[in-house]
């Protein structure tokens, strides 16, 4: 599964520690978002469908330290 670099921003941000626990916060955060935060809330619904369909395993080899180089 390809991940965008904001959605492994996003990922990396609200890690819970396991891919359910992040899952669940991210959706959580969605009833924050005001409706002019339209895009945030797209991320985050592409960042939970992606989340959704990978394994545990592959969850943790996901590389969620940004690299500020690039």
């Amino acid at each position: 599964m390809d991940f965008t670099k904001d959605e492994l921003s996003l990922i990396g941000i609200y890690n819970a520690g396991s891919r359910k626990e992040t899952i669940a916060a991210l959706i959580e955060i969605q009833q924050y978002l005001e409706d002019d935060e339209a895009d945030l809330r797209e991320l985050t619904d592409n960042a939970v469908n992606k989340l959704e369909k990978i394994s545990d395993e592959q969850f943790e080899l996901l590389d969620l330290i940004p690299d500020f180089d690039e």
